[in-house]
């Protein structure tokens, strides 16, 4: 590795950490442990359990709508379904809960993947429509099950107990509570900073860019969507256990649209976000349910009112919650430059000087009656630079997408080093060796410049969630940076490693964005605007700016200028 840019070093320009996040995880910990031992009366013991289990399926959706842009109105169904499934099995067959608690994460898992299958390779309101038919369909399913004891529910459900101490009591079952919360929220903030968290991450601004880097959008929605519904099946376990008696009631849609309540009001883009959020509305809520009435004179749901208001509120004036006013305050320190030493990732090996990389016969797009792309044929070779150069509306963007599985096509083929690619995805073509940028810049803006391109190299890495989680993909992530640094460095852009995407302007976006491609190591790149830096040159500049900004040994294609190395 080259010496490390100046952004990098640890030197006095660096921001300083703030104690709150350095020991914030620690001081929360130690703060409710110490609540434990506090004379405290146990209504507030009680109140600190319902947090802790309400922030499970908060948790996850987090994950899914603040991250990864789902909306789900059917967390509580899933509460309801380990809640349910934990009551029947210890009441009725005389289970174990520890035992209960794996078979319902089961029954959670098929229910989760038969609903994501069916819905999450739609767009736009399919999700939120089939997660809303979900919690109606287990709310009257649990409501007229005899089995279940139909609107009355299952009563007598047992405490938990563990090597003999019962957990069941209030202060015990909070310890468990909590323990499993903190874990919870420490499994998804290192999940959120690894090889999966960036390629979930990159899912909210839409599938395309993620698909053209190489990222499974269908599979990775699959399996967020599953992981929160494996969290609030937890929490309905803890909930069952806790209050030792089951029905329909804390599992219908409005307990559903609560659960997003809290998301969006504590901060849905946030891990600690979810406590926050279900903290608040738990302790506000309890305190309305008192004070509404007697303030009116008369009984009724008056704090439904105030939490309508209350949402719009919200939206207006702090849209990414409580806990973003509260993260954009603190200083945030420079990740820590750990890769110097790391080796480099596996490279493809380099295409032949002046070998036919890509061959383009005859295609053509038509839409209706309207015919965008008419029989185009063309070659690209190793070593060259090329230009497609035509007014707007000449189809060059269609060009491209036909090229890189955007669009299907109308007639033709495409053929890249001599194996035909056309009718394949875009995420099938990447792993081919051809990657592509787009006109407009498709990056994520709430990661840093490093971890954008470092998307780039999604293909070159395989370290899953679990492995993130438990923090085993750490040799690989050092090798990912280092790529990415590499990439920076090369046309000195090294300095704006740390800095988030979303600040600034639209040439640097672009030229992130080539390099995240460059990162990838794919054979061909395919881009629909010229090089960003060369957007700022005389045009009789072009092509030394391509071969400044391209490695040199891949082919790589540009609408308005064309590359092939």
């Amino acid at each position: 590795m080259d010496a490390l840019s100046p952004s990098l070093k640890a030197d006095d320009s660096a921001p300083v950490p703030s104690p709150l996040r350095t020991w914030g995880l620690p001081a929360l910990a130690v703060a409710l442990a110490t609540i434990a031992l506090l004379p405290l009366p146990d209504f507030w013991i009680i109140q600190l359990n319902y947090i802790g289990i309400y922030t499970l399926p908060v948790l996850g959706l987090v994950l899914l709508t603040g991250v990864c842009g789902l909306t789900s109105f059917g967390q509580a169904a899933f509460v309801g379904v380990g809640a349910s499934t934990t009551a029947y099995l210890t009441t009725q067959m005389g289970l174990s809960p520890w035992l209960t608690l794996f078979m319902g994460l089961g029954i959670t898992t098929v229910s989760a993947l038969l609903i994501g299958a069916i819905t999450l390779r739609r767009s736009s309101h399919y999700l939120p429509l089939a997660t809303l038919a979900w919690a109606l369909a287990l709310y009257y399913l649990l409501g007229n099950l005899d089995a279940l004891g139909k609107y009355d529910g299952i009563l007598g459900v047992p405490g938990l107990e563990l090597a003999g101490l019962e957990l069941g009591k209030l202060r015990p079952f909070y310890a468990l509570v909590w323990l499993i919360a903190l874990l919870a929220c420490v499994a998804v903030a290192r999940l959120l900073d690894s090889r999966t968290g960036r390629a979930v991450r990159a899912l909210a601004g839409g599938t395309q860019m993620a698909e053209a880097m190489g990222v499974d959008a269908f599979r990775y929605k699959v399996g967020v969507f599953v992981f929160a519904a494996l969290l609030a099946s937890v929490s309905g376990w803890l909930f069952a256990h806790f209050q030792q008696t089951v029905n329909p009631s804390p599992f219908g849609l409005q307990m559903g649209i609560e659960y997003l309540f809290m998301a969006v009001l504590g901060g849905a883009g946030h891990v600690w976000g979810a406590i926050a959020g279900a903290g608040i509305v738990k302790l506000l809520e309890d305190q309305l349910q008192g004070l509404l009435p007697k303030l009116i004179g008369t009984s009724g749901n008056y704090e439904l009112i105030v939490f309508g208001i209350l949402i719009v509120l919200v939206l207006k004036y702090l849209p990414d919650g409580l806990w973003e006013a509260i993260d954009r305050r603190i200083p945030r320190a420079h990740r820590r430059q750990d890769w110097a030493q790391a080796p480099a990732l596996p490279v493809q090996p380099k295409p032949e000087a002046d070998s036919l990389m890509l061959d383009v016969r005859a295609i053509r797009k038509e839409f209706g009656g309207l015919v965008a792309v008419k029989d185009i044929s063309f070659q690209i070779r190793a070593g060259q630079i090329t230009g497609l150069i035509g007014p707007n509306g000449a189809g060059k963007s269609t060009t491209f997408n036909l090229i890189t599985g955007v669009l299907e096509l109308t007639g033709g083929e495409v053929l890249f080093r001599g194996e035909r690619i056309s009718g394949l995805g875009s995420r099938e073509i990447a792993r081919r060796g051809v990657a592509r940028t787009f006109q407009h810049v498709k990056m994520v803006p709430d990661m840093t410049v490093l971890e954008n391109v470092a998307l780039g190299a999604h293909l070159r890495s395989h370290k899953g969630a679990l492995s993130a989680m438990l923090r085993l993909d750490r040799a690989e992530e050092r090798q990912l940076f280092a790529e990415a640094e590499r990439q920076l460095r090369r046309v000195g852009m090294a300095p704006t490693c740390t800095t988030r995407r979303g600040t600034f302007p639209w040439a640097r976006s672009a030229c992130w964005k080539l390099h995240a491609r460059c990162a990838s190591t794919r054979l061909c790149c395919c881009s629909t605007s010229p090089p960003p830096v060369c957007a700022t040159r005389k045009s009789k500049s072009w092509p030394r700016c391509c071969a400044r900004c391209a490695p040199k040994a891949w082919p790589s294609f540009w609408s308005n200028t064309t590359w092939a190395w």
